[in-house]
């Protein structure tokens, strides 16, 4: 029997749309304390706090755009989330010390958190169901381009034309995303009555999925090592004399999820969740490692490429299980579950890691966050590992 299409115009649009929301984010945030350090010559806990509170940010937009996605319509969500989006990314222009950075970076957090919940939650409706992996995984390869191409632009940017002309990049960027999104055609989704009027009321089931919480506890853990690459790898090469290659540092982690990403998609639809899972995490936790002992480039970009595969993969295959695990009428209400949880770890790790990296010094930092995957990945297996890989979930049974 064919498989449906999977590349469908309107899956491409979203993907694109998405490409562009994660290249602003990542340009911004991998840039963003080395430029607090030195432009009000701040601390290493405020540098990580103004990358971190960004994330902060995403979480309150994701809270609320997770709650009333259904409800108010994806596009609707969407259209709301880029408006808040441009105002933000304007108000750049007006940072004149740290207070105003810190609230500037909050609100574009909470912008970003809202338009890319309905990026998300979009592309799986549009997604077939019996290619759930495979589709979350090449949607995933947005985030992934973006994760590489906007951290090397900021950089880039950074040291030939000044901090200020990420604010003027970044304005193009969102305004060019916006005319995409305009083409796209969001599927008309049909919901039973009983589960919304259940959700009426204010609740904790009104802005999380339970059964989306536990992959989503795993990935604080996650959020927060990886944190340690994407706020503080630019400082960290400085002081080991590697910032040229840190510069293809994403690229290469790119390369290795774009090349690996494909196949993953497919094994996890295959084999199941935990054929993934555990080899991407132990290959995250060794790329970490790897990391924490480069003294040459090439090393340094070894450790990009261990990372790519298990980070990279981590992110997408856990989002397609907790869309899996939760009920269809509730499928954007498990994706915004996720990334909060993400965004959670991701958000506050540069704050906490701020305290540590003075006791540490960087090399043992990400020895230290190596360890931290080993019990991610230990979690996993006591919340979501150790249960049948291919029960039935509760997605699928809405199928029937």
């Amino acid at each position: 029997m064919d498989k449906p299409n999977l590349w469908t115009k309107d899956f491409l649009i979203v993907s694109f749309t998405n490409f562009f929301l994660y290249f602003i984010h990542y340009l911004l945030i991998s840039t963003i304390a080395i430029f607090t350090i030195d432009q009000f010559h701040a601390s290493e806990c405020m540098g990580g706090l103004a990358a971190g509170i960004f994330i902060i940010g995403m979480l309150f937009g994701r809270l609320f755009s997770g709650k009333y996605i259904d409800q108010v319509g994806q596009k609707k969500i969407l259209f709301i989330g880029f408006i808040f989006s441009v105002i933000t990314i304007l108000l750049y222009f007006s940072i004149t010390n740290l207070p105003i950075l810190f609230l500037v970076r909050f609100l574009h957090g909470a912008a970003f958190g809202v338009a890319s919940t309905a990026t998300g939650t979009i592309v799986q409706h549009i997604i077939p169901d019996t290619r759930r992996g495979e589709g979350t995984g090449y949607y995933g390869l947005s985030t992934t381009l973006a994760s590489a191409v906007g951290p090397f632009f900021g950089i880039l940017i950074n040291q030939h034309l000044g901090f200020r002309m990420n604010f003027v990049a970044c304005t193009a960027l969102i305004g060019i995303s916006f005319l995409v999104s305009l083409f796209l055609k969001v599927p008309n989704v049909e919901f039973h009555k009983d589960p919304l009027e259940k959700e009426k009321g204010f609740k904790l089931s009104d802005f999380f999925e339970a059964k989306a919480i536990p992959i989503s506890i795993v990935s604080i853990l996650i959020g927060i090592s990886y944190s340690s690459v994407l706020s503080f790898l630019t400082v960290y090469a400085q002081e080991i004399n590697l910032v040229n290659a840190a510069g293809f540092f994403f690229v290469v982690y790119a390369i290795a999820t774009l090349v690996t990403r494909p196949y993953m998609g497919k094994l996890f639809d295959m084999k199941g969740d935990n054929a993934v899972m555990y080899p991407v995490l132990i290959v995250f936790a060794l790329g970490l490692i790897i990391l924490g002992h480069a003294h040459q480039g090439i090393i340094l970009l070894l450790s990009g490429a261990c990372i790519g595969i298990g980070y990279g993969t981590f992110i997408t295959s856990a989002q397609a299980i907790a869309v899996k695990a939760s009920p269809k009428s509730r499928i954007g209400l498990a994706t915004s579950t996720f990334f909060m949880f993400a965004d959670f770890g991701a958000g506050f790790g540069p704050f906490l890691l701020g305290f540590l990296i003075p006791l540490t010094g960087y090399r043992n930092l990400y020895e230290t966050m190596a360890i931290l995957v080993v019990a991610a990945t230990v979690l996993y297996y006591f919340l979501h590992g150790r249960k049948k890989s291919h029960e039935t979930s509760s997605y699928e049974e809405t199928l029937v």
